[in-house]
């Protein structure tokens, strides 16, 4: 029981510090109040493996059967999530009314793990895409390691404002606006001829739209726009695979074409094994890279800190380093730092 409670507590930490304090009160009543007594609670506490946000995101699966409960019509659940502000003595007594009658399709849904696409964090490509032509003019070809709904695919479709400034076609499906600090990357014009991607366990984004709403949290009904906007352009191809062993065939280099790959909040999923192999076979063709067919590896990736992702670039021929700066791991801010 004490691990379970543990770990709500801590998403409840999580998503508090994410901007989302009803995120942050369902988690913290939800390790008050579950108990042992239906298949749904006996499974949340006989749980095998790591429950936290570490681990298996127990916490996130649960609430994420919840929203989809909510976002489905339930009129419970709908009466006291956000905009409205409950108690949680009155956000409870839903809750528990909702275990009792739809407990065997909550049960279900938290068969997976979860799987968000946050589009937000397209900032961070448009912006390292900049950088990248800025160096090397070339059209591009994108492989995005763990794309989930391949939603980012799509980012040389969104547009990125900052300042005054705006980056992108003018006729944008949506515009994103981080909380923006530091220089801004130069103006260029990224041109991406040919897109892809691979997930262990792809989203279809017309078939598991629900799921991968569902996952948005309540109290953020932005990120759903944002998302609903992007889940209805025209889906960008998304492979089922292994990330590395996908990406080794993509590797060698087409004439003309900068190849861009990239990972956002992705590459700590893969094992160490295969995180070694990615990195050497990117490097090892890093090495055959021309002026004429460029390589790119950008990574928006946990590095350990307290203050969101590390967004980093590494350029080829030359094995260029840099640093392009910080990103909230949801995208709300960038902090560029080149």
């Amino acid at each position: 029981m004490a691990e379970l409670r543990t770990a709500f507590l801590q998403q409840a930490d999580h998503c508090i510090a994410l901007g989302s304090p009803f995120m942050g009160q369902l988690c913290r009543v939800l390790a008050k109040q579950l108990r042992r007594g239906s298949p749904l609670t006996d499974r949340l506490f006989d749980w095998q493996g790591e429950l936290g946000p570490g681990g298996d995101s127990v916490p996130l699966r649960l609430c994420g059967a919840l929203h989809a409960l909510r976002l489905s019509g339930d009129r419970v659940l709908d009466a006291v999530y956000p905009p409205a502000i409950v108690s949680d003595d009155d956000l409870w007594l839903a809750l528990d009314q909702t275990f009792r009658t739809h407990g065997t399709a909550l049960n279900a849904f938290i068969d997976n793990p979860p799987q968000t696409n946050e589009v937000r964090r397209a900032s961070a490509l448009i912006a390292a895409a900049q950088k990248i032509t800025e160096h090397f003019p070339n059209p591009m070809r994108v492989s995005e390691l763990g794309a989930s709904a391949g939603l980012n695919l799509n980012w040389d479709r969104f547009a990125l404002h900052v300042g005054d400034t705006t980056y992108g076609p003018t006729d944008a499906a949506l515009t994103l606006r981080p909380d923006w600090t530091g220089n801004l990357p130069p103006m260029m014009h990224p041109r991406v001829v040919e897109r892809r991607g691979v997930d262990l366990n792809p989203v279809d984004p017309i078939k598991d739209s629900l799921r991968l709403r569902a996952y948005l949290w309540p109290d953020q009904p932005h990120r759903l726009e944002l998302t609903d906007t992007a889940l209805a352009l025209p889906p960008a191809p998304v492979d089922q695979g292994d990330a590395i062993d996908w990406l080794a065939p993509r590797l060698p280099h087409i004439s003309g074409q900068t190849h861009m790959i990239y990972t956002t909040v992705a590459w700590q999923y893969f094992p160490k094994e295969k995180q070694e192999l990615g990195l050497a076979l990117v490097q090892d063709a890093g090495a055959t890279a021309t002026s004429d067919s460029p390589l790119a590896f950008v990574q928006m990736e946990n590095d350990g800190s307290k203050n969101g992702a590390a967004l980093t670039l590494r350029l080829w021929p030359g094995d260029l380093h840099l640093s392009l700066g910080r990103v909230d791991f949801h995208g709300r801010w960038v902090d560029w730092t080149i």
